[in-house]
């Protein structure tokens, strides 16, 4: 909150000598915090210290830099523009490291103080756990205050820990004590089954730091972090929310507008085509369950006319189904029975790319049979998804489903999002529908 504002003001410090780069100065502005946000330069830290960051830092402000420099030679021939413009660029970057010092010290002040501090619980009971704890107890510049030990209550030995409470009493505690920070330092619970527990919708608010089982392990090119000697590792949400959200959800609103328009002939023809086969009632409405497990009605081309409403609610359509005129295996096929849902996006019940929407009953029996099955609603339901487009359509397994679903969720990225486009394009035009 206190580094990106500070940034943004040393970027633009050169307009307070002089506006005539100022296009050049505010473009550059926006391209080196892209990059810095990029590059993890923005995320939390609990070791904070200028000099870790400044061989990151640097780097960045040169490579942003030397793409500003390129542009600038291409739109102006002239020297002194050009050397003008570089005096500015250079002095921003200097103002940028001196602002990031400041900054950090102000933080470690702060902390130190305990003007900031937030609650953290530890999974775990361990030596390592208890270490930890020392640790936050005594050196408050962390900015974390330990709120107690969580862990499995088993056999435990007379020297460890007494604990706040048990696993699966954890959301309750995180009310109770307003914790912001879950620590998991190897904790006396199977790694899946704490996986699965922490990626539940309860624990979307919360930063999760793990300690590596192998203290060698970190993602090259990041930047190491550590509570005293015990490096720890803060773990991605697996929900899409703040910033990813804003930027999922602003994405969605310019696909779905610009595609309602382009494809408005289309609709036009497969509601002609749709009427003439099988007559009044072109759309088909139906309850679907989106995120965190609410319900909302789904739009989509009429296909074929269920016996009664029961059938509808509980009725696992296939491909082979006789009550699907030739109008309607060919949309089907295509996906063109689809195109109504860019209306669920615009109003906001569904995004381009997420899982697919299921009706209520299948959602209560998959959940029941598949454990990760209801961990898909932590996102919104999409138009397409990574699992359709993977050949998981029609009548084929839930699990791998489940699993396609839970990965796109958990390894989001715009860049995910424009590849799943691409090849549900490519899977239209091959018919690879129902």
């Amino acid at each position: 909150m206190l580094t990106a504002p500070v940034d943004l003001a040393a970027l633009l410090a050169p307009l307070l000598i002089s506006d005539r780069y100022w296009r050049g100065t505010v473009f550059t502005a926006g391209l080196t915090v892209t990059i810095f946000a990029a590059g993890g330069l923005y995320r939390g830290r609990r070791h904070m210290s200028i000099l870790d960051e400044l061989p990151s830092l640097c780097g960045r402000l040169l490579a942003s830099s030397a793409i500003v420099a390129i542009i600038a030679a291409m739109r102006h021939g002239s020297v002194d523009y050009m050397t003008g413009f570089m005096r500015g660029v250079a002095l921003s970057a200097g103002l940028v490291v001196v602002g990031r010092a400041i900054t950090r010290q102000a933080v470690l002040v702060a902390r130190k103080r305990r003007w900031v501090e937030h609650n953290a619980i530890i999974v775990g009971s361990g030596a390592i756990a208890t270490e930890l704890a020392r640790l936050l107890r005594r050196y408050p510049q962390y900015g974390l205050r330990f709120a107690g030990f969580v862990d499995v209550e088993a056999e435990r030995a007379p020297t460890s820990p007494p604990l706040l409470g048990t696993l699966d009493r954890l959301p309750g505690l995180l009310r109770l004590v307003e914790c912001d920070v879950l620590v998991v330092a190897e904790p006396d619970h199977p790694e899946p089954r704490l996986m699965e527990l922490l990626a539940r919708p309860e624990y979307a608010s919360c930063d999760i730091w793990i300690v590596p089982r192998l203290w060698g392990s970190r993602s090259p090119g990041g930047l190491p972090d550590h509570i005293g000697a015990i490096p720890v590792v803060q773990i991605r949400h697996t929900s899409l929310s703040g910033l990813r959200w804003m930027v999922k959800r602003t994405s969605d609103l310019l696909f779905a507008s610009v595609a309602l328009v382009a494809s408005s002939p289309i609709l036009l023809l497969c509601a002609l085509a749709t009427w003439l086969e099988g007559g009044r009632g072109i759309f088909f409405h139906q309850e679907r369950i989106g995120r965190y497990g609410k319900p909302f009605e789904v739009i989509k081309f009429r296909t074929m006319q269920p016996a009664d409403e029961i059938e509808s609610r509980t009725h696992w359509s296939i491909a082979g189904d006789r009550r699907v005129g030739p109008v309607g295996r060919f949309m089907r096929r295509t996906s063109l029975d689809e195109l109504p849902q860019l209306w669920n996006i615009l109003r906001g019940d569904m995004t381009v790319v997420g899982p697919r929407p299921e009706r209520p009953y299948f959602v209560e029996k998959f959940s029941a049979e598949h454990p990760d099955y209801a961990m898909r609603h932590r996102v919104p339901v999409g138009l397409t998804g990574l699992a359709q487009v993977s050949g998981l359509r029609g009548d084929t397994p839930i699990s791998d489903r489940a699993r396609f679903d839970n990965y796109y969720i958990e390894n989001w990225s715009l860049w995910l999002d424009v590849k799943v486009l691409l090849r549900t394009v490519v899977e239209v035009f091959r018919g690879g529908g129902r």
